[in-house]
């Protein structure tokens, strides 16, 4: 099969760990090995997060404030693909020997009215106590949401309208190249009079990897995340897990705003688009999220909810 892989950013640098180089390369090695264990049987294309990293470059960024203006968004998303697609690159070398992988540089067209301007929900960077956000609210001006039991900062995150490179990740997937692209949702850039140019924004990368699934002919698509499955009621004594479900019937439940909703909504979408199955659940079950044993199941195939 020819399967897209979409990582979350927090899977390659989890949550609380400290943002260095070392914690990423060896969450990169683990998810690697995990991910070449599917890429030896089918063909792969592999799609990542990048909140935690583009997070941090921005706390950087303003470490410079007083004397250099930070880096906009989308600058900073293209960083983030290189960092994340160099180290995803190499390991995957590594483990898939012979293989040829390639990272590429990845805009995607956004509308600059997007709702999402205005109301910003895409969680980025580190977890904060509610005070160390108040305090960084006051001094920064920056928007915080919570995130399960912390609080984290949001940034405006438009819909994906069309992947700029699309044409070329098309003649490098039939050619049979393992390709990273679309990292961190892919940089959101607009088009005026003619000419392309960077917004402020970061790009949900489940979102982008859905309409990137559709445009290379994908036949399943896995999220890969921190959980086993879909759950209602997450982190309640009333929480159920997920085993399959029909778009329709899933997009009827309710989910709070943030990780899991634009999971399902781009897994949903995938399913109804092109008829084929999408899978959310665990990297560390990567091969049984391939072949169906694990994870929720989303399919126009499924009738209702079916819970474990």
């Amino acid at each position: 099969m020819r399967i897209l892989i979409a990582l979350g950013g927090n899977a390659l640098l989890r949550r609380g760990e400290e943002m260095n180089d070392e914690n990423q390369r060896r969450n990169i090695a683990v998810a690697c090995e995990a991910i070449s264990r599917v890429g030896k049987e089918h063909q792969l294309i592999i799609g990542h997060g990048n909140g935690p990293q583009v997070g941090l470059l921005a706390l950087q960024a303003e470490a410079y404030a007083d004397n250099v203006a930070p880096w906009p968004f989308d600058v900073l998303g293209a960083e983030t693909q290189g960092m994340i697609g160099y180290l995803l690159a190499q390991e995957l070398g590594n483990q898939l020997e012979g293989r040829q992988i390639a990272c590429v540089l990845t805009q995607v067209e956004v509308d600059r009215n997007d709702p999402s301007i205005s109301d910003p929900e895409k969680f980025i960077g580190p977890v904060y106590s509610q005070s160390q956000a108040c305090a960084l609210r006051e001094e920064h001006g920056w928007v915080f949401k919570a995130d399960g039991e912390y609080y984290r900062r949001v940034v405006p995150s438009p819909q994906p309208q069309w992947i700029v490179e699309t044409e070329i990740l098309r003649l490098l997937v039939d050619k049979g190249v393992t390709v990273i692209a679309g990292g961190g949702g892919g940089i959101p850039v607009t088009r005026e009079n003619g000419r392309s140019q960077g917004l402020e924004a970061v790009i949900d990368k489940d979102r982008c990897c859905c309409l990137l699934a559709q445009d290379l002919d994908v036949d399943l698509l896995i999220i890969a995340t921190d959980v086993s499955n879909v759950f209602i009621g997450y982190g309640t004594p009333q929480s159920r897990a997920i085993r399959a479900a029909n778009p329709y019937a899933l997009l009827a439940l309710h989910f709070p705003a943030g990780s899991m909703r634009p999971k399902i909504q781009a897994c949903c979408e995938f399913a109804l688009s092109t008829g084929r199955t999408a899978v959310i659940g665990s990297l560390a079950d990567i091969v049984d999220l391939a072949n169906g044993s694990a994870g929720t199941l989303i399919s126009q195939d499924v009738e209702g909810i079916v819970y474990l």
